[in-house]
């Protein structure tokens, strides 16, 4: 009992901090694709939960940060970033936020351009459905193919 537990909590636990991570982890330990697929939908949206209420505060400690490091404001990944919002939004940060950004550091970018909470939860339980039923199929369709050619 405790270990099949054990198990849900890891998936979770992953898919909180990494969205791939959750396929992954449900895979190895065997979990069914529907276990893995809602443990990865509930990872993403507890971390969107909470970093959509401390994305400001954390976006503002950062900015202190980087100020007081003397770093540059821009970089190469905050001007792609800030392409993918100028092209796209807050849909585009959702869209992306499973694939290349992670759901903590997603859900920041979305809160530090402004947007409120409720559309962040919206747009960003769509892409966690979406991606989270498309990459764990991905990963146990592989994982069958993996082994019939094993």
């Amino acid at each position: 009992m405790i270990e099949e537990l054990l198990k849900y909590v890891s998936v979770y636990l992953i898919s909180t901090v990494k969205f791939i991570g959750g396929p992954l982890a449900g895979m190895s330990l065997g979990l069914s694709y529907l276990e893995t697929v809602f443990l990865t939908i509930a990872g993403m949206m507890t971390s969107v939960f909470v970093f959509s209420i401390l994305g400001r505060a954390a976006s503002r400690w950062y900015s202190q940060y980087r100020h007081k490091r003397k770093k540059p404001v821009f970089s190469r990944k905050s001007r792609r970033i800030i392409r993918i919002w100028r092209n796209f939004g807050v849909v585009g940060v959702a869209f992306f936020t499973p694939l290349f950004l992670t759901p903590v550091f997603g859900t920041i970018v979305a809160a530090v351009f402004g947007v409120p909470r409720k559309q962040i939860f919206v747009h960003m339980l769509w892409s966690a459905i979406m991606w989270s039923f498309i990459l764990t199929f991905m990963v146990y369709r592989f994982q069958e193919a993996a082994l019939e050619y094993l």
